[in-house]
């Protein structure tokens, strides 16, 4: 496959298991089965209001439902075949919209006087997933 510099599907790869599989579907999966471990891990915020905790309870099983593909790309990423390029665009795509979302979702939140997360945290998981998600599609468009 071309690769937009040396090893981009090894670097790609492991960023969309530590962000996608990892954060995104093992953090979540814990949510979805145990509200109350999550929160105490740091996974959850312990003082979310109830009707912010049924739009997050939603996203966590979104993501678990889907996260799982994050391991299969990234596994098949590292091994170069050429099926997980064309996969790499779920990840993409949708830690794109993760991050953007999340940076909206946090503004809106810290608006109305409810501030969960750090500025730090806010600002490092934009990046993250804006940065793995850019990547993502970057290896899988120049992989085509």
């Amino acid at each position: 496959m071309n690769q937009i510099f040396p090893h981009a599907n090894i670097v790609t790869a492991v960023l969309i298991f530590i962000i996608g599989f990892i954060f995104h579907w093992i953090g979540q999966l814990i949510s979805v089965i145990n509200w109350k471990f999550a929160v105490k891990i740091g996974l959850q915020e312990l003082n979310m209001p109830k009707e912010y905790k049924v739009y997050e309870h939603a996203i966590a099983v979104t993501d678990s439902l889907i996260g799982w593909l994050y391991g299969f790309a990234a596994v098949g990423l590292i091994l170069n075949l050429s099926w997980s390029y064309k996969l790499s665009w779920v990840p993409g795509i949708i830690f794109i919209y993760h991050g953007i979302s999340f940076w909206f979702w946090t503004k809106n939140r810290n608006k109305d006087g409810i501030t969960l997360e750090s500025k730090t945290i806010r600002i490092s998981w934009f990046i993250a997933n804006l940065l793995t998600g850019t990547l993502a599609i970057l290896v899988a468009w120049h992989a085509s």
